[in-house]
């Protein structure tokens, strides 16, 4: 192809830029041959000539198209040259964020400075098991395929890493590390990863520093070896270091600084343990401060350092040792400041003695100072005669010290990296290994010195491997394809190498200069003019003649020689060594001893395949002399081996390029970029590739791509490799430029790109003519849609113009109508005015004469009036003063006549008749009072004779009552203050009382309003409950009349959410179920613990009681010890006398019971006793102090009682009353609705309500008994009065001798309180004795308080006699024991010996009778926890049954299958007899042995039908051994039997129908009434009588959750290879292949992939459904499973496609709408769309439709956000960045629309993961099915051999 054809009109070309080294622009003028110069348009619209030389000068490369650009391999660019590669990096990293891209077998990692999300567990997995090429380029995918071929050809394997400082090796190396840790499987793993990853801190410290470049430049390369044993698992580790930057210790140039580990170390010398070391700042030392600032910016040395010996700790560096290491880097900071004196022109030079920093230096290291002394300034030379000590010159000297510290530091280097790879080892034989390579990359510097010499010598023979690797791989892959190839010419930089380490090269003649004696660097450099200067690698710099240039592959470098043979030598004489070696610290010894006394210093296995590693680290030399092999020669011969190991293993390539020097993130700098890919030997890689057939195209996508290009005769024919073969052809006419392979097309670089070209050139023919017939069509139809719309607004104009004049018209006769009219109003409107103006007027003026003649009327009446009343009062005046008058007279005169009256009286009563009419009859009444004297002295003889015996004991009682008396005042006489208090006290509860009586009232008042709206408010919600019900009749009327649609969705809406919540509710009790799996074989070890002294066996509930009976007998967990005691001694009435004399455990526990009983007897009458003493000391203080308390306490007893026993029934009946209303109305209304909720809340509010007043009733109480005690003190109250008349005579109570009732006594109550807060007049308070009722108060209220406090008393000393109970029982215990023993010493050893067997075997049983009550308790507790975990079960199944309707299609299945079942038998009873020893022929011939096909024909689940059978029988004999074996040997069978076949779907899925049908039987047949509702009268007979099986349904259910999951990680394990090839690659649609985007080139390692097709995948899910259908499986559980796995699909292929560029098109997108349609059509066709398995598969269908919308404007991102709610928004993001065109036409998806569709998703919570978890399993439910065949119908088929199972 000539370069006219290419350099035509709209090409796009490449052409150099000094800022973005290349710049795109377009030719606007086609190139002829012969032009100078091409005319060029830039992207800015600018014009520019391009000049071309004919002579030398070639033309401008040539751009890709568009649809190449972002490709994930740079090889698969057509044109392959430095601007394509660059531009596509440029590309992937700015606008779609991808940092990493293949070219070829290289990765190529570009650091984004900045954290991504896609190193999380879940892409790790992701990755995993994928091949090279398949997924996004990823260090994940470089990794899986190292650990897979390591797998597959048992071959080690070697991931190479390198670039420049800071470009990220070192996570790279990382992230590598953690996918082997990860993947690996190891028990271990993370711990060694943690460990590598610990020594990192500590690798920084002393082998990183700062360089111009970089802050945290590493200045060693490492080889970490990850061994693996034959399962391919992580067993160790082992690190190997390479040339160490030593001079960096001596030296740092401008703007750099040392290792770490100094400035660390200084920052922290104010610590005291480093007082010693004598250690200031970092400024202060001559090693620490040659660069000049010895800070970086936002880094703290100090916590860098407390890191660092954290990590020393973590990887077991003992704190003595880390001290010893840091007094060593001290000890070279002292050295480096040693003041080194000359002397004689600086021949001879010397150390002071006083110098400190040598004092520090010697005590540091613990050598001898005069030695060191001496010997830093003197040298030995040794002759064949004898020995020499010469003086060193100045420059000797300095070099000497600064070698010593050099070498210092490499060993202290070398030691740390040895505990290392301690930490790493492992004693497990290693079978394979695969290493990481971290290396530091090609370096070029201002000054490049020695260093910089060795790390190029090093990248180019790593880059010659890497070269002869790639054009190996290139060969392999034209052998395999057939090609014809010759050798291609890639370049070789052997002569550079030959250059370097060849015999005479520049390594040979700088080890010779360093042998002689004189050598200088001048003397080196002038050697190497001489002897290189006609090789082509090597050039003499012009200006300067101790320097030189060498050509690497990368770029040329130009080296200085100064100080090359110095840093070669690395010279440390052996006296200073031998002082080292003689230091009195251990460590520092060790550090110089010789090879052989030398530990190893790495890790060697012991048999590696197919190499023998060996140690990358120089082995410690002979300290002779001058350590006569040198640096360079050490380093050349550490990189052989590094080479021959990375030979001996599989290579794979991880370049790391660093975008900018700033650190910014997602920022390019194109000249950094060119100049690292330069270096890294990535445009090697390009160069290769495009020296042969880089673009490689299968038959396949060839065809599909370009055949548009074909004529209709070629796509007539079917072999598409002759089409192709024709094609090329015909198009290509150089047939070199493009060869046939078997199964692949090659083409030569540039050839893709003109096919692109010829097929954009066809496709825009065809558009032109598309555009041209569409513009006509479009034209024509616009024209005719002109003439119509003319012709229409002509119409409407004539007649709006025919409207207007009308219009007119018409307004101008109605406005003469309105002028008229309106005249006529306004004339009317005047008159109207006036003629109100003057009706006013006259109406003002008439009523204000008639208010004058009022007023005056009204004056006169009031006038009259007043007369009136004065007029009076002066007449009733004068009548009561002559009233007055008259009385005066009156009494005057009445008294007058009463005085003489009174007179008269007195003369007569001293008169003698008078007193004869006295005394007549006295004589007779002496005479009979005589007799009565008589008699009363015989009567009171006989009372003193009584007396006296009386007065005796009366006085004996009183003496000994006056001393109790004496001794209660002497305990009381503390009390004075208290009473005071007291008195104080009553009068503030007496303000208390008062305010309660006043709240009460409110309280009552409140309540009573408050009950009023109660009622009042439930009237009006009965009356609202009434129209809502009307309303709802009428709105159900509405609803039905409606569309059946909208009801269906609401329901369906509804239903959705009830299933998640039940969901939710599934989920939490299959946790609950693994965590019983647990506790219950927790239980079952400590019952196999306890079964020496518990027999097993089932507990059985007696024969006519059912389970719900049982377990409503045990409302409480903790039954008494008496009712165990009664169980005990049920149980040895049930077993016999003789089975219970054996029973030991059962007559143990009844001895200890016996025993506490006894114990608690004696309590009992201790207690009784005390209180009968304290009962007849209070009964005589209370006779003898107050009689009458008795009679107020019974009072206010019998009174309380009497109320509370009234209102508790009261209170009783309503509250039964109220629950039973309720409880009718909730079974009538089993929908809540508002007006019950507010119905409930009323009855709360109200019972609150009637709490409150039960509280205040009692306060009432209390109160009501004080007062009705003051009317019982009567005698008091006379007292009282007689005390105040004797006090006051004149003054008296008239009302105190009346009856105070009860109701009266209150109100006086009450108007003492209100009066004592009005006044003090005792006259207005003596009114009807209320002072004496509130004195009664007082006084009770006192009694109350003090009674409370002996209350407190009583109880503090019942529990000081309870400890001492205690106390006196431990004594009793300790008393025994002590006896005991006594008895013991005095015994025999052997007698001792059985004794104390004989009392531990004592206490041991009360123990374990202790935890045997214990344990029974808990397993009653257990029991009712399970009863009420089976009745909420029960109640969320018949909640789901309800919900769900079972299918038609099954009912007709069992109905068929039932017509099968053979005729039953007359005397069958649906059991089967069997012996105990037939048990395990049972389990294996219907268990371990059954194959499904066996009963393929049968009844569905017929294993599960007759293993009840048989448990049916055994129930019905009772045997619960039998029962308890049966289960117990089925579920260990299935379980044997799912093991043995745990990747078989379809025993895994019968024994899952098995397991269930299993337990819907024991449940159907459990006799309980919610599992009895749908069997029919043959079925209640064939119930279980004996035994309640709820234990064992609970671990049937666990057992099939169990199957359950089996069954989905085998179905998981069938679908996992189909998913990503059926339903992401497949091509369902025809056509849309030939849109397929080029370019992708596979690297797979498995050249076998089977692809699979949709199809496929819907076979092997008919395969699943129809076994699970044909076993019988619940069809619930059907659909849960396809729930599962249509997840899975959904979660694999979103995966994929978010990890996969070529994927992400809108043709896919088409074809996956498509595919995800099928599965729904098929979902559809075995009724599973109620499922919910189509809504799993929702954010792969918004993903799909992602693909296919518009990308464009604001409005598209608004679409974009409000469909895709499936997805996060990383997941959109991510997929919008993963969008590619596949052809011309479409357009990319801009950074500006990303940006508008992340703003717009701000406000989500979405999380941050990327792919889904495919493993996750959603939560499963067994509903309850139960079967329509009797057991009495089944049939027992021959082929399963049971005949020794006897039907009943």
């Amino acid at each position: 192809m000539s370069a006219a054809q290419l350099y035509t009109k709209y090409t796009r070309v490449w052409i150099p830029d000094p800022d973005e080294v290349w710049r795109s622009a377009e030719i606007i003028k086609d190139y002829k041959v012969g032009d100078k110069s091409l005319q060029l348009k830039l992207e800015d619209e600018t014009l520019y000539e391009y000049p071309i030389d004919l002579q030398g000068s070639e033309l401008p490369f040539l751009r890709n198209p568009d649809i190449l650009v972002g490709q994930n391999d740079l090889t698969a660019l057509s044109y392959l040259h430095e601007p394509a590669v660059l531009h596509n990096l440029k590309v992937r990293f700015l606008e779609s964020n991808h940092i990493y891209t293949y070219c070829g077998i290289v990765l190529v990692a570009i650091n984004p400075y900045e954290q991504l999300p896609i190193y999380e567990q879940d892409v790790i997995y992701a990755y995993s098991g994928q091949n090279m090429g398949d997924m996004d380029p990823h260090i994940f995918a470089v990794a899986e395929e190292a650990y897979k071929q390591m797998a597959r050809d048992e071959k080690n394997q070697s991931i190479i890493v390198s670039g420049e400082s800071g470009a990220g090796k070192t996570v790279s190396a990382k992230y590598a590390m953690r996918f082997f840790a990860t993947v690996g499987g190891s028990a271990s793993e993370t711990n060694i990863e943690a460990k590598v990853l610990a020594s990192s801190p500590i690798m920084e410290a002393i082998g990183n520093a700062k360089t111009t470049r970089n802050d945290n430049s590493s200045r060693f390369g490492k080889y970490i070896q990850i061994g693996f044993d034959k399962r391919y698992h992580i067993i160790g580790a082992n690190m190997r270091t390479y040339l160490l930057e030593k001079s960096r210790v001596v030296f740092q140039a401008e703007d750099e600084r040392n290792y770490h580990i100094f400035y660390q170390l200084c920052a922290s010398s104010s610590l005291p343990e480093f007082k010693d070391l004598g250690l200031t700042c970092a400024e202060d030392f001559f090693y620490t401060s040659q660069g000049g600032d010895t800070s970086i910016d936002g880094v703290d040395d100090a916590d860098d350092f407390e890191k660092t010996r954290h990590a020393f700790t973590l990887l077991g560096v003992k704190e003595s040792h880390q001290m010893t290491i840091f007094r060593i880097i001290a000890a070279i900071l002292h050295l480096g400041n040693l003041k080194i004196q000359g002397e004689r022109d600086g021949e001879v030079c010397s150390v002071s003695s006083e110098d400190e920093h040598l004092k520090n230096f010697c005590s540091l290291l613990g050598v001898e100072h005069s030695q060191m002394q001496h010997w830093l300034c003197h040298r030995k030379l040794v002759t064949t005669a004898e020995t020499y000590v010469k003086s060193m010159s100045l420059h000797q000297v300095v070099n000497a010290r600064n070698a010593l510290a050099k070498h210092i530091y490499a060993q202290l280097f070398n030691w740390i990296v040895q505990h290392v790879n301690k930490a790493l080892h492992t004693t497990v034989k290693q079978h394979s290994f695969i290493g990481v390579l971290d290396i530091y990359g090609f370096e070029t510097f201002e000054v490049n010195s020695f260093e910089q010499f060795c790390i190029n010598y090093a990248n180019e023979k790593l880059q010659q491997q890497f070269n002869s690797h790639v054009f190996k791989l290139e060969q392999e892959e034209y052998m395999k394809e057939a090609i014809p190839w010759t050798l291609i010419d890639f370049y070789d930089n052997q002569p550079c190498i030959d250059l370097i380490e060849a015999k005479l090269g520049i390594l040979d003649l700088l080890d010779e200069e360093c042998k002689v004696p004189k050598g200088t660097d001048q003397n080196w450099a002038q050697k190497l003019y001489d002897r290189h200067a006609a090789s082509q690698h090597f050039q003499k710099p012009r200006m300067s003649n101790t320097s030189f240039i060498v050509l690497h592959f990368a770029d040329k470098v130009e080296y200085q020689s100064e100080g090359f043979l110095e840093k070669n030598r690395d010279t440390v004489y052996e006296e200073q060594i031998n002082i080292l070696k003689a230091s009195k610290y251990q460590m520092v010894a060790d550090l110089f001893q010789e090879e052989k006394d030398a530990v190893p210093t790495t890790a060697v296995p012991k048999r590696a395949p197919r190499i023998n590693v060996r140690s990358a680290k120089p082995a410690f030399k002979a300290a002779n002399k001058e350590h006569r092999k040198t640096v360079g020669h050490q380093f050349r011969n550490s990189l052989q081996l590094l080479m021959e190991t990375l030979n001996a293993t599989t290579p794979h390539y991880v370049r790391c390029i660093k975008p900018n020097d700033e650190k910014l993130p997602f920022k390019f700098d194109p000249k950094r970029a060119v100049q690292q890919l330069r270096a890294c030997g990535v445009l090697e890689t390009i160069r290769i590739s495009a020296a042969g057939f880089p673009s490689r195209w299968s038959y396949t996508d060839f065809f599909n791509r370009y055949r548009v290009l074909m004529s209709k005769r070629d796509l007539s024919k079917n072999d598409k490799k002759q089409i192709c073969q024709t094609l090329l052809e015909e198009l290509i006419k150089d047939p070199d430029k493009f060869q046939f392979g078997r199964t692949k097309i090659f083409f030569r670089a540039g050839q893709v790109a003109y096919l692109e070209k010829l097929r954009a050139d066809k496709f825009r023919a065809a558009t032109i003519m598309i555009q041209k017939t569409v513009r006509g069509w479009l034209e024509r139809t616009r024209f005719r849609r002109l003439r119509r719309a003319t012709l229409t607004l002509q119409c409407y104009t004539r007649g709006h113009l025919a409207r207007r004049l009308f219009e007119h018209l018409r307004r101008t006769r109605a406005a003469i109508i309105l002028q008229k009219q309106y005249r006529m109003l306004r004339m009317r409107r005047a008159f109207l005015r006036v003629r109100s103006a003057t009706l006013t007027i006259q109406a003002f003026a008439r009523g204000m004469f008639v208010r004058r003649i009022y007023r005056q009327m009204l004056m006169e009446h009031k006038a009259t009036i007043l007369q009136r009343y004065a007029r009076g009062w002066l007449a009733r005046a004068r009548f009561r003063r002559a009233r007055a008058a008259a009385v005066v007279l009156q009494c005057h005169w009445r008294r007058l006549k009463a005085r003489r009256q009174l007179q008269a009286l007195r003369i007569e009563a001293r008169s003698a008749q008078h007193l004869k009419k006295l005394n007549i009859g006295m004589e007779n009444k002496v005479v009979q009072l005589q007799r009565k004297v008589d008699e009363q002295n015989k009567e009171n003889k006989l009372l003193n004779e009584q007396l006296s015996m009386l007065t005796s004991a009366h006085s004996s009682e009183v003496e000994k009552l006056k001393k109790e008396l004496q001794q209660y005042q002497q305990t009381q006489q503390g009390d004075g203050k208290q009473l005071l208090s007291l008195q104080e006290e009553t009068e503030r509860l007496q303000m208390e009382l008062k305010r309660a009586h006043g709240e009460r009232e409110v309280m009552e008042d409140s309540h009573s309003k408050e009950r009023d709206l109660l009622k009042k408010r439930i009237s009006d919600l009965e009356e609202e409950n009434a129209l809502l019900k009307q309303e709802k009749e009428e709105l159900n009327s509405k609803i039905l009349c409606q569309s059946e649609d909208e009801f269906a969705r609401n329901t369906v809406e509804e239903n959705m959410q009830m299933k998640k919540e039940l969901e939710e509710e599934r989920s939490r009790y299959q946790n609950l179920v693994k965590e019983y799996a647990s506790l219950e074989q927790r239980y079952d070890n400590l019952r196999d613990e306890m079964s020496i002294f518990k027999t097993p066996g089932h507990r059985r509930n007696p024969s006519n009681q059912s389970s719900l009976e049982s377990d409503s007998n045990n409302p409480s967990i903790c039954t008494s010890e008496i009712g165990d005691t009664e169980d005990v001694i049920q149980q040895v009435e049930e077993i016999g006398m003789e089975k219970a004399a054996m029973d030991m455990t059962l007559f143990l526990k009844l001895q200890k019971r016996v025993r506490e009983l006894e114990v608690e007897r004696k309590k009992l009458q201790a207690q009784l006793e005390k209180k009968e003493q304290e009962s007849k000391k209070s009964q005589v203080i209370e006779i003898k102090t107050e009689v009458t308390s008795e009679h107020e306490d019974f009072a206010y007893n019998s009174l309380k009682r009497q109320e509370l026993e009234s209102e508790n029934k009261k209170l009783k009946n309503e509250l039964n009353e109220l629950r039973k209303a309720i409880a009718d109305h909730a079974t009538q209304n089993n929908s809540a609705n508002d007006v019950q909720d507010g119905y409930s809340l009323l009855l709360n509010q109200l019972k609150s309500a009637n709490e409150e007043l039960e509280v205040r009733k009692e306060e009432v109480l209390i109160l009501r008994s004080q007062i009705m005690k003051a009317a019982q003190q009567k005698e008091m109250g006379k007292n009282m009065v007689k005390k105040r008349e004797s006090i006051s005579p004149s003054a008296s109570w008239p009302n105190s001798d009346r009856h105070v009732d009860q109701e009266d006594a209150i109100e006086a109550y009450q108007g003492i309180c209100e009066t004592n807060r009005k006044t003090e007049d005792w006259g207005y308070l003596n009114e009807d004795g209320e002072l004496g009722l509130a004195y009664q108060g007082l006084k009770q209220v006192a009694r109350l308080l003090e009674a409370q406090l002996q209350e407190q008393r009583r109880e503090h000393e019942e529990e000081m006699e309870a400890l001492k109970n205690q106390v006196d029982f431990m004594q009793e215990e300790l008393e025994k024991q002590q006896q005991a023993f006594l008895q013991t010493l005095q015994l025999s050893p052997e007698v001792q010996v059985e004794f104390g067997l004989q009392q531990e075997i004592t206490r041991l049983t009360n123990e374990n009778l202790d935890l045997k009550e214990l344990l029974e308790k808990l397993e009653k507790n257990e029991k009712k926890l399970k009863k009420q975990l089976k009745i909420y079960m029960k109640k969320v199944h018949d909640f789901e049954a309800s919900q769900t309707m079972v299918p038609v299609e099954r009912r007709l299945h069992e109905r068929n299958m039932q017509v099968a079942v053979q005729r039953k038998e007359k005397d069958f009873q649906g059991m089967l007899e069997y012996y105990k020893e037939d048990e395990p022929l049972l389990i294996r011939n219907l268990i371990t042995e059954l194959k499904p096909q066996a009963v393929s024909a049968t009844v569905p689940c017929l294993p599960a039908y007759i293993l009840y059978m048989c448990l049916r029988h055994a129930d019905y004999i009772n045997d619960d051994q039998k029962v308890h074996s049966l289960l117990t040997s089925t579920i260990n069978g299935v379980k044997k039997v799912l093991k043995k076949h745990q990747d078989d779907f379809e025993m895994t899925s019968f024994w899952l129908a098995n397991m269930c049908r299993l337990l819907h039987c024991l449940k159907q047949y459990s006799g309980e009434e919610c599992f009895m509702t749908q069997n029919t009268a043959k079925q209640n007979e064939h119930c279980l009588k004996n035994f309640d099986l709820t234990e064992y349904r609970q671990v049937l259910g666990q057992l099939s959750i169990q199957i359950y999951q089996q069954l989905i990680k085998i179905a998981r394990g069938i679908l996992h290879p189909m998913i990503v090839s059926a339903v992401l690659e497949n091509e369902s649609i025809q056509g849309l292949s030939s849109v397929k985007t080029v370019g992708y080139r596979k690297y797979s390692s498995n050249a076998g992939d089977i692809c699979y097709s949709l199809d496929e995948m819907i076979h092997e899910l008919n395969t699943f459904h129809s076994i699970m259908c044909d076993q019988g499986l619940d069809p619930e559980i059907i659909q849960q499973v396809f729930k599962q796995l249509f997840y899975m699909i959904n979660a694999i292929t979103l995966n994929n496609l978010l990890l996969r560029k070529d994927v992400c098109s809108w043709s896919t997108g088409m074809q996956l709408r498509f595919n995800i349609s099928q599965l729904e059509e098929w979902l559809r066709g075995k009724n599973l769309q109620q499922s919910g398995a189509a809504q799993t598969l929702e954010p792969l269908i918004q993903a799909a439709q992602l693909l296919q919308l518009k990308k464009k404007t604001w409005e598209d991102a608004e679409a974009i956000c409000s469909l895709c709610t499936a997805l996060t928004t990383h997941q959109i993001v991510k997929i919008l960045n993963l969008y590619t065109p596949v052809n011309e036409f479409e357009e990319r998806v801009t950074v500006a629309f990303i940006r508008d569709i992340q703003t717009q998703l701000q406000g989500r919570n979405d999380p941050t993961q990327l792919l889904l978890d495919f493993k996750h399993l959603f939560p499963v439910l067994f509903p309850f099915n139960p079967s329509a065949i009797t057991m009495d119908s089944i049939h027992l088929p021959a082929s399963l051999n049971l005949d020794f199972l006897n039907k009943v």
